[in-house]
Formats: C-alpha cells, structure tokens, sequence
C-alpha cells in the first residue's frame, strides 16, 4: 500500500471536511480560531486517550522481555526507553502550534508539524515511517487479540477436562473474527467521534493490567516463594540469549508507542487554558501511571514465574482457582484493543488516504459521493470507496497476522520500527529547531546522545526480532498455527 503524506494546504481542507456544521464565525463562541467547532477536551480525557495508547497489547509482555534480560538490565532498559519517551513527548505539546508554542498555528497530525519545522524531506521520511508503523501495530493487536481468545477458551477446556488435556486451540478464527468487528467499526467516520471508544477502552486497560499485577503478587503471597529469578535472566549460556534480550529490548520500546498519536489528541483539547501547558500535564500524569505499570507488570510477573515466564503474561494463570478473574482480564484485553486498534490506529490512516483520494480525484462519483441508506428511522452514508479501501485494509491485516502469529517477536519488530525515529529522533530534532539550539551546545550533545542511545536500541531490537521470525517461520506451516 502506498502512502504519501499531507501539504500544508491539504491540511486545511482536513479541518473544513472533519467540520459537521456550516462555517461560523469566531466571534460566535461556537467555534475555535481555525473555524473548527469549539474543542472541548481537558487534561483527563487526553490522559485517557494517552492511557489507552501506553497500556496495551505490549504491557502483556513485559514481564517476559523481564525474565530474558533480568533484574539488573530490565529495570535499567524499562525506565531508560519509558523516560526517553516521557521527555520526547513532553517535547512535543510545544510543537503542536508553530512557530509560537501557545499562539502560532495549529498542526493538525505529527508530519505537519515536522513539515513546519523540519521541512518537507524529514516531512517525507516521518509520513512513510508513521503510517507504516500504525498499520503494521494493528497486526500486533490482531495477534494479541486472538491469544486472549485462544486463553479463554484454554481457560474452559482446562476446567471440563482437568489440567492434563492439552486444551490446543487454533488462532485463526479468532484473527478473522476480529478482522470482521474491526472492518464494520472502521466505517464510523473519524477520530474525533470515537470519543466514547477511548474511555472504554482505557478502563478495560486498567482493568486487565491491574489483574496480571494482582495474580502475580497473589502467586508469589500463596505461594511463599515465586519463580526462580536472577541478575542475568533465562539460561545466560544459551546461544540464542542475546538475540532473546535484544527482542525483548524490542517489546519495552513496543509498549513506549503513544506519541505517535500525541498531535491527534491535542487537536482535541480546548484552547484556554493554552493546550500545550495542558498537553504537557496529560502527559505527566499519563506516563506517570504508565511507568508505574510497566514496573509493576514486569517485576511482579518475573518475579511469580521466574524463567518460566509466559510471553503473554496471563497465560501463566490459566490453571489457577483465580480463572474467571483471568477469563475477566482477557475480556478486558479484547475489549481494549477493540477501542484502541481503531481510535489510534485505525482512523489517521483512513483519513489521510480518504482526503488523499479526493484531492486526486475530486470529480470522482466513487470517491465522493455519500449515498444515503435507511432503515426504518435509521439513517447513515455509505460512500463506496470509503467501504472498499477500508475492507480491504482490514483484509491485509488480519491475513498478516495469520502469517506471523509470533507474539514476542512481532511486537518487538514493530517497536524497532518506530521507537527511535518518531518516538525520540523526530521530536528531539523539532525541539532544537523550536528552540534553536545551536550545534555543538552542552545541550546539543546532551540531546543527541540520548537519540544515539535510543537508535542503538532499535537496532538490537530489529536484529533480535528479525532472529525471532526466521527461526519461527522455519517451525511453523502456514494456516496451520496452534497453542
């Protein structure tokens, strides 16, 4: 799939094709001082979105990527990679108006704001990785999704049939059930709409996070002792264990992604007080509670199951007296990615492809007509190209995800991907264009330290996961998958 990215004037055609209502003027006091409808959003319906972006799919395997790089490494690499993005996104909120942070214009996404302060070549490369990267994050929800299924399941043939049954379960039409929920969501038409979306899917987070913490605390009480831990990890003499800790470096950067959809949530807070101030505060207060996770999950998780740590860390409890609170925790997930695979993932996509058709085709009756439906007093829609471009979108995904159902390792590929260059490169070299930090500065070298750092990371994240998918393609048929 091609994707290219948005001009500045296209961006203004956005805010007028988003608008349900006939332009008004500002002194109106209905609309804002692009002449969008007045934004209502406040620091905690942007914590809320930021909440479910951080605490995801990636939370689940985070006490894995513990148990392979051990005590001393996991917690160095867990707030090391959580604070390089903590302090990147904060850097961000300034970014979102240009030139003056409180009263230049609006940048709508991520790649105008690179575009006004980086220019139209970094404005290139970010629109191919970003958009790259929030599809190929849908094959990793699509693949989590499916193994919360799959447990549930598990879940219930362990009980009917005692601990000893092998309870196997195919992912597939888990994958394609979910592919067809995500297909009939994708038509509702933009992000701004989804709000209802985001809160849901931010309890459920918490919801399924906080029963992986507790359960694991609860193994370790019970027991008197949890797992064999240690300084080093699992089996530090293994051949493969440095390609194991490099894919689990991989699965921390995976679960630090929010910022990629920082400038859309933003876009939705009111304008007094000025939004940055409150953008930089929901982010405080959301990478606070993130990092508190992150720790929580990974060191109570490795510490209740040691060197047998599952990669999804509640399907090491499927045996447990506690199922139903497990069964409860994968309805959460499902019910969570449901929100967050269209809410932050989903919808970018659709509507810089959709607005990039009509500007290519603006006399075309397949691109831009709405062809209204009803039933009974039901009434909606249905643009045609808008219901194929989506099927088909959500087609790919769910058939990738088929092909490479490898929870760890995908989830560190796409970490790799999109860690170092929009979550830290991009918005350190926006700061420095903002603030016009000279080069060879204290603070110039301060800042590009920290992104060498953050790319050394991703690339031992790649390496790792890449080692991952050759040796599970080589093991695995295809169609053919179960656990």
């Amino acid at each position: 799939m091609v994707i290219t990215v948005l001009d500045h004037e296209f961006q203004n055609e956005l805010c007028e094709s988003d608008s349900e209502y006939p332009p008004k003027k500002v002194e109106d006091g209905e609309v804002d001082d692009d002449g969008k409808p007045k934004r209502t959003g406040t620091v905690w319906t942007a914590c809320a979105h930021i909440i479910t972006t951080s605490i995801g799919a990636g939370v689940l395997s985070l006490a894995w990527a513990m148990s392979q790089l051990g005590w001393v490494a996991g917690i160095c690499t867990m707030l090391f990679c959580t604070l390089a993005a903590l302090y990147a996104a904060t850097l961000l909120a300034d970014c979102y108006r240009f030139p003056d942070p409180v009263s230049g214009k609006r940048n709508y996404s991520y790649m105008e704001a690179v575009k006004a302060y980086l220019g139209g070549r970094m404005y290139k490369f970010c629109g191919w990785i970003l958009y790259l990267n929030l599809a190929t994050i849908g094959v990793g929800f699509t693949i989590t999704t499916a193994k919360s299924m799959v447990a549930i399941q598990k879940s219930n043939c362990h009980r009917k049939n005692g601990g000893d049954d092998p309870c196997m379960f195919s992912n597939i039409p888990h994958v394609v059930g979910f592919g067809i929920v995500e297909i009939l969501l994708s038509q509702l038409p933009n992000f701004h709409k989804l709000s209802w979306l985001s809160k849901l899917a931010a309890i459920t987070s918490f919801g399924y996070a906080s029963i992986g913490i507790g359960l694991s605390l609860s193994k370790i009480i019970t027991a008197g002792h949890g797992g064999k831990t240690s300084v080093a990890g699992v089996d530090p003499s293994s051949s493969d264990k440095i390609w194991r800790m490099f894919a689990a470096a991989g699965d921390v950067a995976f679960a630090c992604s929010y910022a990629l959809v920082l400038f859309d949530i933003q876009d939705t807070l009111k304008s007094l007080p000025p939004e940055n101030k409150v953008m930089k505060k929901a982010v405080s207060i959301g990478g606070l509670i993130m990092i508190i996770f992150f720790i929580m999950c990974s060191t109570s998780g490795y510490a209740a199951f040691g060197d047998k740590t599952p990669e999804n860390l509640l399907a090491g409890f499927g045996d447990d007296m506690a199922f139903w609170l497990v069964d409860l925790a994968n309805v959460f997930i499902v019910l969570h990615i449901v929100g967050a695979y269209q809410q932050v993932l989903c919808q970018p996509v659709f509507r810089i492809v959709e607005l990039l058709a009509r500007r290519r085709w603006p006399k075309s009756k397949f691109i831009n007509r709405e062809n209204p439906i009803r039933f009974g007093k039901i009434r909606f829609n249905i643009n045609m190209f808008r219901l194929s471009w989506r099927t088909a979108y959500g087609v790919v995904v769910t058939f990738v995800a088929i092909a490479l159902p490898f929870f760890s390792d995908m989830l560190a590929l796409l970490g790799a991907i999109g860690y170092w260059p929009l979550i830290v490169y991009i918005p350190l070299e926006m700061h420095i264009a903002q603030k016009k930090i000279g080069k060879l500065t204290i603070r110039w070298f301060g800042l590009q330290l920290l992104s060498f750092l953050c790319l050394l990371l991703s690339l031992a994240a790649a390496s790792g996961a890449i080692h991952g998918l050759y040796k599970g393609l080589n093991a695995y048929k295809l169609f053919q998958f179960k656990e």
